[in-house]
């Protein structure tokens, strides 16, 4: 069983090796690869360890075999597909990601509740009504479900997502969902990110602000 903490790392690694291989690389080293990928060597060699033994010693990785490698143990070497439920602003910019397809995920359907939306295409997929979520579920056998709606609407969303058979969830509303257990869920809450990086900027003033006072206290 691999650890949690070293599977959402493994997006990373394969993101940081696509980019490789974009740039003509072949072989890289695990200081290389640690680099491109903002970890230290040690933790992404006991990384890849859980995955088998793919480096060289003296030569390093290769880095198409071991992207494959990544990408099958994560499952994006198979063409997922996804919905999208709540075409506002923030539904709209992950229609048109362009990441989701050159990543295995097809996004076969988008859904709206506000059925003037009906029909509208985004990204070259049409909008249709969020009643219909079931029979898209069921013809495209989808298992994952992005939520992008208001966090009023989230809960019921994602009930509904569940009933249709869906069994992971990305969760963009600004609302904590409950779902029963073998459904996984994924929050991604942009404003507690950014009070996380305003928590880290306010550290460092004080920080700053404390070796200013103690360099103005030494020259007294």
């Amino acid at each position: 069983m691999i650890p949690e903490a070293t599977v959402a790392r493994l997006p990373v690694y394969l993101r940081a090796l696509t980019a490789l291989a974009e740039g003509g690389i072949r072989t890289c080293s695990s200081e290389d690869l640690a680099s491109a990928a903002g970890v230290n060597s040690a933790k992404l060699r006991k990384d890849l360890s859980y995955l088998g033994s793919y480096g060289t010693r003296g030569v390093g990785y290769d880095v198409d075999y071991l992207r494959y490698q990544i990408a099958r143990e994560i499952g994006v070497t198979h063409d997922w597909p996804v919905v999208i439920v709540g075409i506002g602003n923030l539904g709209h910019a992950l229609a048109n990601y362009s990441g989701f397809r050159s990543r295995g995920f097809r996004v076969v359907a988008l859904l709206d509740a506000d059925l003037d939306r009906t029909g509208e295409l985004v990204a070259g997929v049409p909008v249709r009504p969020f009643d219909d979520l079931e029979a898209i579920a069921s013809e495209h056998a989808v298992a994952i479900g992005v939520i992008a709606t208001p966090a009023a609407a989230a809960q019921d969303v994602a009930d509904r997502m569940v009933a249709a058979g869906v069994t992971s969830i990305l969760n963009f509303a600004p609302a904590v969902i409950s779902v029963p257990e073998g459904v996984d869920v994924r929050k991604v809450d942009l404003s507690i990110e950014l009070q996380i990086l305003a928590y880290h900027e306010q550290r460092k003033a004080h920080e700053t602000g404390r070796e200013v006072a103690a360099a103005i206290g030494g020259d007294q």
